[in-house]
């Protein structure tokens, strides 16, 4: 991991910003609800991060163009669901961010996190499948990564209820 700016949620004109990857996944509602929830119990906003990766073959820029606007199209829409759940919730106050980036997932989740000394906590939902907790996790949370990861990581348990999340947070 590269050397990361100093943090700054907590200094005179700055807050603090929990920071989520969102994607289709159903475990990304609970750490959706767990940053909302931590949120309403002291104070930031949300970043919610949807990354477009590329795919395995672009070889006409046209491909590559459909692509992209399929995925930012798919990226609004999850924002949107993500908005209403929040409402539904009681979370309706809580402030959130939308970030659209190209590239590999860890790699734009370390550079958004080198751009916005604001984010104090990346929060990710952990799979319940027996594949294992999902790829993020693994790489981030349990791989080599984790002893120089520049910020905090809360894994929320992706099969928690709302209640229990809100009992927690």
């Amino acid at each position: 991991m590269p050397n990361s700016k100093k943090r700054r949620s907590f200094e005179q004109g700055h807050f603090r910003k929990f920071l989520l990857v969102v994607d289709e996944s159903a475990e990304v509602e609970s750490a959706l609800y767990y940053a909302a929830s931590r949120i309403q119990h002291s104070s930031g906003s949300i970043i919610m991060l949807y990354v477009i990766e590329p795919q395995e073959f672009q070889h006409w820029m046209g491909v590559r163009q459909v692509h992209l606007e399929e995925q930012t199209n798919k990226a609004k829409a999850l924002f949107r669901l993500f908005r209403r759940k929040l409402s539904l919730a009681g979370f309706d106050t809580v402030a959130v961010e939308e970030v659209i980036r190209e590239g590999k997932a860890a790699e734009q989740l370390v550079a958004l996190i080198d751009a916005d000394e604001d984010i104090a906590i990346l929060v990710l939902g952990a799979a319940t499948d027996v594949q294992g907790p999902g790829p993020l996790v693994s790489s981030l949370a349990a791989g080599k990564a984790a002893g120089s990861f520049p910020i905090p990581i809360t894994i929320v348990p992706g099969n928690l209820a709302l209640d229990d999340i809100k009992a927690l947070a």
